[in-house]
């Protein structure tokens, strides 16, 4: 019987140990045309398939036909995974929207709460383009809950509104009692849109609370190969953050031309390792 529990003891805490990959992807005009291209949506798919979670972006989807497409490409890729989704509304100021979308693997993660944060005036206008669609996961991997906070800048306003994810993890840390969190996307937080003398003016980036994973070194840009995009998380979560983050080269892994690698998106996902 003792054998039984140590057995049991072991297997419970070697499933504790799984790690999760978490990816962002920004799939550029990830629209009607995109998601009936065959060839595109392969590839999309066989990315998608890499992650227990991805948040994918500029999703041009009103009526969540192309997020259907994208799941049955899924499905057909890699049959053997089971993949849910949560998504938000269609997010922005004018005729033009798009939505954030979060995929992830039913067995290995569970959704929770989940809520549009609600921003606050700047001037005449409030600050993001996009407010952040905020979902809590649950795993059983050692990092338990976690919270997840996706954001796709403006370019011009890029400072502005990284800057302004500080509030948002305030808001997370009253609204669902947690600093586990992580802030992942195209922040556009490189070139000409976040210069040397920018930083400062960004609390994300002053308060040594948070750990910025992807840094200026990695080329998240498919052709420029500027770090626009980014994944930084609290000191809460940085202990769930097991290994390096980086940057996934499709156009390397699939041996694709650089116009091939456009025609998926003029992103590379960043990912990270969880534990």
């Amino acid at each position: 019987m003792r054998w039984v529990c140590v057995l049991g003891l072991l297997l419970v805490l070697l499933h504790l140990s799984t790690s999760l990959l978490l990816g962002a992807f920004n799939i550029q005009t990830f629209g009607d045309k995109k998601s009936k291209d065959v060839t595109l949506m392969n590839i999309i798919s066989e990315i998608v398939c890499r992650y227990d979670i991805i948040l994918i972006q500029e999703v041009r989807d009103p009526d969540l036909e192309v997020t259907t497409r994208l799941m049955t490409a899924v499905s057909n890729r890699c049959p053997q995974l089971v993949y849910k989704y949560v998504v938000s509304e269609p997010l922005g100021k004018t005729s033009y929207k798009e939505r954030y979308l979060f995929l992830y693997r039913v067995g290995i993660v569970s959704e929770g709460e989940h809520y549009t944060y609600n921003d606050i005036p700047y001037g005449f206008y409030t600050r993001f383009s996009r407010p952040p669609f905020i979902v809590e996961f649950s795993t059983h991997t050692a990092v338990g809950k976690f919270v997840l906070i996706p954001q796709h800048t403006t370019p011009l306003k890029a400072v502005l509104q990284i800057d302004a994810l500080y509030d948002v993890v305030t808001d997370v840390n009253i609204r669902l009692n947690t600093n586990n969190i992580v802030l992942l996307g195209d922040f556009n937080a490189g070139g000409t849109y976040v210069k040397d003398s920018d930083w400062q003016k960004i609390r994300l980036f002053t308060d040594m609370s948070f750990h910025w994973l992807i840094t200026d070194d990695q080329h998240t840009s498919v052709k420029t190969g500027f770090p626009y995009d980014r994944i930084v998380v609290t000191d809460d979560m940085m202990k769930g953050v097991t290994g390096s983050a980086g940057v996934y080269n499709f156009m390397s892994a699939f041996g694709l031309t650089l116009d091939e690698a456009l025609d998926v998106s003029d992103h590379f996902p960043v990912e990270v390792m969880l534990m």
